[in-house]
């Protein structure tokens, strides 16, 4: 909704609509911007390191850096959020992401390269146990992602 170019750097604003009952990603975080998610529509859930949310509409969801953290639609009914993400810059991954067909048809280590160029970690391997604990569930094929060594 609004890049980088727009704010002069300082943040970007991107929307997010969510599925019934999806996990958005898997465990994450990122080492160089905050994230505000204002939830406009439906429930959404969110971990932040061990600390579980449910923002309704109107409620704000602070992730700041370098924390690890997910979030999903906790509800039997559409969700939406509008992100703030502060430095602007993370914005353009989503566009990058969607250029490689989205995270099921990206070539593993293609993403991989992506989310190191974003300074963005990913567990994938987490994502059976969110699905079990939150009664979600993923849309596409689970990928490998970024992790320092």
């Amino acid at each position: 909704m609004i890049d980088g170019l727009e704010s002069g750097g300082g943040f970007s604003l991107v929307e997010h609509p969510m599925s019934p009952r999806v996990l958005a990603a898997p465990l994450h975080r990122h080492a160089r911007e905050d994230e505000y998610s204002f939830v406009l529509e439906g429930s959404v859930g969110a971990l932040l390191g061990d600390e579980v949310l449910v923002g309704k509409p109107g409620d704000l969801i602070f992730k700041p850096r370098n924390q690890w953290h997910t979030f999903w639609n906790a509800g039997d009914t559409p969700a939406r959020i509008l992100e703030i993400i502060s430095p602007a810059g993370f914005e353009q991954f989503f566009r990058e992401l969607d250029d490689l067909g989205g995270v099921t048809k990206a070539d593993p280590a293609t993403l991989g390269a992506l989310c190191q160029r974003y300074s963005l970690e990913m567990k994938p391997e987490s994502i059976p146990e969110l699905v079990a604990r939150f009664g979600v569930r993923v849309p596409g094929e689970r990928v490998a992602c970024w992790a320092p060594s």
